[in-house]
């Protein structure tokens, strides 16, 4: 599988689809119109260890429902994010069996490098 799930709206988003010119193989999924899928969020939580490695802690939402002061479990994590696509880091980059999270520098050059390899 070869998708992309991001949030159209957002600049950062955008400037990483911009460098990353994903070819006609790769789904762009916007997760503010689709939401991410409750088996989709569990094969790659398997991959990466954790709920909570996928949960945006820098959502304003987390804040102002006070999920900074709670102990969330990674039930929580799963299901605010299910519920509210604000709460996952993005962009999520899924290129066969790699898996790249969120806008630090270091995961979008790995995915830059792993969606290269594969034109």
């Amino acid at each position: 599988m070869k998708k992309i799930y991001h949030l159209s709206a957002c600049s950062t988003c955008q400037k990483i689809l911009k460098e990353l010119a994903p070819d006609a193989t790769v789904t762009l999924q916007d997760i503010k119109e689709q939401n991410i899928s409750a088996d989709t969020l569990d094969w790659i939580k398997e991959k990466v260890g954790s709920y909570e490695a996928l949960f945006s802690k820098r959502a304003m939402k987390y804040r102002g429902l006070g999920l900074d002061k709670m102990d969330l479990s990674e039930e929580d994590f799963r299901n605010y994010m299910l519920q509210e696509y604000t709460f996952l880091k993005r962009p999520f980059m899924i290129n066969g069996d790699e898996i790249f999270i969120g806008n630090a520098k270091k995961d979008v050059e790995a995915a830059l490098k792993s969606f290269a390899k594969n034109t």
